[in-house]
């Protein structure tokens, strides 16, 4: 009876989905290994970060639930987080010098509060208008948006980051993200993924071990 290779094996062995998948787990793991922020920019110290105002009445909700079909065990804790990003950037003051001068807009990632609806379900709530649209910099006003909204499954030290972008929200379109037991068992470093968003980019001798994480929102009225 032939030895069954690992699912690390096999993949490893297939190299056009190899490379391409390797380059995108490990740019994900730089991304969301550490912890968020509230609010962070990469503007340079001579622009002042604004003091950005919360809506205190938000009306543009949606319910995100995330479904784990498949997946080997459980996840340690289940969160997310918003990203907003300033899209109109005339309203930003240059940074920078005169050779180099550059409008870098901030971004802010509040929590998402996921809540537990069975072993398999949990849902929480994002918003479209979290934060007020100002004059912050006294370049205009400041039209802030939401661009995505993105979970975190962690168990040890993996951290899987399925998402959804703002016009999957908006439409309420269901995305499936994919991911190998292998993976879910490969979590002694610290690490991040985001999977792959069809199945068939996993190589055949891996498709017996994929398990997937559904994200959908449902606009709620308050």
């Amino acid at each position: 009876m032939p030895v069954a290779r690992s699912t690390s094996q096999a993949a490893a062995q297939h190299n056009g989905f190899s490379n391409n998948f390797a380059a995108m787990k490990s740019a994900f793991s730089l991304a969301f290994a550490v912890p968020f922020a509230l609010i962070t920019t990469a503007c340079s110290s001579s622009m002042n970060t604004p003091d950005i105002k919360q809506n205190p009445h938000p009306k543009m909700r949606y319910e995100i639930t995330v479904t784990i079909d498949g997946a080997p065990g459980p996840f340690d804790s289940i969160s997310g987080f918003m990203q907003y990003e300033v899209t109109n950037k005339q309203c930003i003051p240059l940074t920078g010098g005169p050779m180099n001068a550059m409008r870098i807009p901030p971004t802010a990632h509040p929590a998402i509060d996921f809540k537990r609806v069975s072993d398999n379900v949990y849902t929480g709530t994002v918003y479209a208008d979290y934060f007020l649209d100002e004059d912050y910099f006294g370049e205009g006003v400041c039209h802030w948006s939401l661009m995505s909204a993105t979970a975190r499954l962690k168990v040890k030290n993996l951290t899987l980051v399925p998402y959804l972008l703002s016009d999957e929200i908006f439409s309420q379109k269901s995305v499936e993200a994919y991911f190998v037991r292998g993976d879910y068992s490969d979590n002694d470093q610290e690490r991040g993924s985001s999977g792959s968003r069809r199945s068939s980019d996993y190589p055949p001798e891996l498709q017996k071990d994929i398990f997937s994480i559904t994200l959908v929102a449902k606009e709620s009225i308050p």
